[in-house]
């Protein structure tokens, strides 16, 4: 008998008023703003951010580096907060909001499976409430405005041609990514090359996710730089008086999203950037109003735990001031198969030796999230295809390292399949064993920032850059950027920035393509390989399979 997809248990699940969930975090209602009766925001008026109340213990979700098999990570953040209230503790979940790209791309949506979900799924992974359109918006007014005053005088004396500033789409389309615009004459503008990155790489999206309120957001957006002049000094967002109107477009959109698990456990899903070309967290504002409300906030980080983890630590604890209690790290049977060499074809077929030569994947990653200081435990999302004898091997090498993997069922079971991660996770962030260190202190020059991540999470031999990117680094470092830390921009599939190499390579070398400063956000983008800040669609895209059917409904979403 076929089972039921994940958007038909989403569709059955018994969801309460909205009203209902914000109660269980000592929401009032007055202070909810609701989008229908299952979602709402939070208002900037709600002022537990201001407290006294200590924070909560914060547990991050991370995973080994994605394969087609799927992991399962969003999936298990919410098993896990799910297990956490039903063992009695007072959990919050925190996820980002799904991008449109993947939703009709390939990944599919970011709202977890099975019996882990948070709900209402179809509005999770399409509109949702309009956060990523009004980025969108900002970021592309943004743009209009430096055109405009270009084309009426130039006050701020802009180089036409050292213009930085693209434009964004929440939707992968690769025919984008590198255009010419006002073509026709005077009347429509300057001709000019640009392009289009995914809304999710946007550094407006970075700046709403690490900005604190309003006049912080202000302040961010006015930092961004847009251009330069002929004598190369920087053009500012707020040289051409564009913070102001944005940060109209971003007022709502600044107010963290309350929804629910199918078991009716509060989530806050607030903000998007993806972990591969951006710094792949939640809202800093939504994670810190958690921490207020909760005793236990659970999060997590995009992909795998050397991009989303490392950016997590480096990039938001370090801006935020904030540092997890506990890692998890998500990894399947599967997933370690693929590593070792297995085709997504024989992945039902039990190979413990495959398995076992996939392991050193999941290794490298414990080492990695442990030299942060910070406890870390493994949690194997089953498959029911997997074996006693496949289990077992995965545990033991994990015992071989010093920790402990433990089994969870929580996409066929809720919150049942999961107590037992959830009761060690609370003893390990009640004990306050972490802690916590960044990779690299800030007073670091750029450039050995960037080859501290690649040696020692990469473990990469060197730093392939030219003589045209490491001046940019130096003069960004004279010019009062040196303090920055690093956002790599890399493939997600590997610790190199080959995709096709697996499992836990070494003696490799990463090629710096690109570096951009985000000067609003705080942080330098390093762009490596051939990863795209602009993705395309597959060769059969999962819209192919996205409709409405005849009682109404959405079909197609997973």
């Amino acid at each position: 008998m076929r089972g039921k997809s994940d958007i038909e248990i989403a569709r059955e699940a018994e969801k309460k008023p909205i009203q209902d969930v914000g109660a269980k975090l000592g929401i009032a209602p007055e202070y909810l703003l609701p989008f229908g009766h299952d979602k709402a925001k939070i208002s900037a008026s709600f002022g537990e951010l201001d407290s006294e109340k200590p924070n909560g213990k914060l547990i991050l979700v991370t995973s080994v580096n994605p394969t087609p098999a799927g992991e399962g990570k969003t999936t298990t953040t919410v098993g896990l907060g799910d297990g956490l209230n039903a063992i009695g503790k007072n959990a919050t979940i925190c996820i980002r909001e799904a991008s449109l790209g993947p939703c009709f791309g390939m990944k599919g949506g970011a709202a977890g499976g099975g019996y882990a979900q948070v709900v209402p799924m179809e509005d999770m992974n399409l509109h949702f409430t309009g956060d990523f359109h009004a980025i969108t918006a900002a970021h592309n007014l943004l743009a209009a405005m430096i055109h405009n005053h270009v084309y009426w005088g130039n006050k701020a004396e802009i180089d036409t041609r050292r213009v930085k500033w693209r434009r964004t789409l929440d939707m992968n389309d690769r025919s984008l990514r590198d255009i010419v615009t006002s073509l026709g004459g005077p009347a429509n503008g300057y001709p000019h090359q640009s392009g289009f990155d995914i809304t999710a790489a946007s550094e407006v999206m970075a700046i709403l996710c690490l900005a604190t309120d309003l006049n912080d957001l202000r302040e961010r957006l006015g930092k961004i730089v847009v251009a330069e002049r002929h004598d190369r000094s920087e053009v500012f967002c707020r040289d051409i008086k564009a913070d102001g109107a944005m940060t109209a477009l971003l007022k709502d959109a600044m107010q963290p999203n309350l929804v629910q698990t199918l078991e009716n456990n509060p989530a806050f899903v607030h903000g998007g950037p993806f972990a591969n070309i951006a710094h792949g967290c939640n809202s800093v504002i939504a994670t810190k109003m958690a921490l207020k409300l909760s005793d236990y906030v659970v999060t997590e980080a995009g992909f795998g735990a050397d991009l989303g983890a490392e950016k997590f630590m480096n990039i938001k604890c370090r801006k935020a001031g904030i540092a997890p209690d506990v890692v998890v790290i998500v990894a399947t049977v599967r997933s370690m198969k693929m590593n070792g060499g297995a085709s997504r074809e024989n992945l039902a077929d039990e190979n413990v030796d495959l398995l076992k030569k996939g392991c050193a994947n999941l290794g490298r990653h414990i080492e990695n999230v442990k030299a942060f200081g910070i406890p870390t435990v493994i949690a194997i999302n089953h498959f029911l295809t997997d074996t006693s004898e496949e289990v077992n091997a995965l545990q033991e090498y994990v015992t071989s390292l010093g920790s402990e993997a433990i089994l969870c069922k929580h996409w066929a079971e809720g919150s049942a399949g999961i107590t037992e991660l959830a009761n060690r996770v609370a003893q390990m962030a009640d004990t306050n064993m972490a802690q916590f260190s960044p990779l690299y202190p800030d007073e670091m020059p750029l450039f050995e920032k960037i080859e501290t991540i690649a040696r020692r999470i990469y473990r990469a031999d060197e730093v392939l850059a030219d003589k045209k990117i490491r001046n940019q680094l130096r003069q960004w470092q004279t010019s009062g950027y040196g303090n920055f830390p690093i956002c790599m921009a890399k493939t997600q599939y590997s610790f190199s920035t080959d995709p096709n190499l697996q499992g836990a390579p070494i003696n490799h070398s990463v090629p710096i393509r690109e570096v951009r400063l985000s000067a609003g956000a705080g942080f330098v983008v390093v762009v490596c390989g051939e990863i795209m800040t602009m993705p395309g669609l597959p060769r059969v895209p999962a819209a192919e399979s996205i409709a409405v059917n005849s009682a109404g409904h959405i079909e197609g979403l997973f």
